[in-house]
């Protein structure tokens, strides 16, 4: 077996979580090629271990690179605590049946946990009608107005334009005005901002989350979202 980077990196890594060399039998931080294929050899299970922790650093890495990106919204698309000590930062596309699922569970972790902030991203991967729909949106927040528009579009089911504008209805939108914002470059701007972004952290679909310094993928229950609060919480 030849030693690789990543795994001598990984091991590193992991022997400094359980405090140090020491955990490994080894004598000094940097062990030799022999050292570490032969304790790979002997304890192949610390390596799904390590590799996790590799990847949570490298995470917080590319989160830190794009925090402005990520964590400065759009004004108006910001839900809950709008000065809570835990920001969840959400990117959905409106014809994500997915990101529909995980309506309730948003509103389920903001009534039990009043220290979370949630920022909306707008991220129209999967048609035509969804990169309308975020522009739409994008123009509800400059009303004011964007949770109601919201959660009428992804209640309407797919976002048609006929769904889109029974949603700016329902919202009490502008609509001229609206049209305007929608038209603009900055509305396009920040669409393609995120769509940059989201590429840059290694989001590959919706709905997807970054919460802390973490990124997590799918649809996930209450529980994983508590969860992952408290550890960006206990992280600081």
């Amino acid at each position: 077996m030849t030693l690789r980077p990543w795994m001598l990196g990984a091991l590193l890594l992991l022997a400094g979580v359980l405090g140090g060399a020491a955990a490994f039998g080894l004598q000094q931080l940097q062990p030799a090629p022999g050292d570490v294929r032969a304790y790979l050899l002997a304890h192949p299970e610390v390596l799904p271990e390590a590799m996790a922790k590799l990847q949570e650093r490298e995470t917080g890495k590319l989160v830190a690179a794009n925090r402005a990106a990520i964590f400065t919204p759009v004004p108006g698309m910001v839900g809950g605590n709008p000065n809570g000590d835990v920001t969840v930062v959400t990117y959905m596309d409106y014809a994500c049946g997915y990101c529909r699922a995980s309506l309730p569970e948003i509103e389920q972790l903001l009534a039990s946990d009043p220290g979370v902030r949630i920022v909306y991203r707008e991220l129209p991967i999967l048609s035509a009608d969804s990169r309308t729909a975020a522009a739409w949106a994008v123009a509800a927040a400059e009303q004011g107005k964007y949770l109601p528009f919201h959660t009428a579009l992804f209640a309407a089911g797919r976002p048609t334009q006929d769904a889109v504008m029974a949603a700016a209805a329902k919202a009490g939108l502008d609509v001229a005005r609206a049209r305007t914002v929608v038209a603009s470059p900055t509305t396009a701007a920040e669409l393609d901002r995120n769509l940059r972004t989201a590429g840059a952290i290694g989001m590959t679909g919706t709905p997807a989350w970054v919460i802390g310094d973490r990124i997590v993928s799918g649809a996930i229950p209450q529980e994983q979202l508590v969860t992952a609060v408290k550890a960006a919480r206990d992280r600081g």
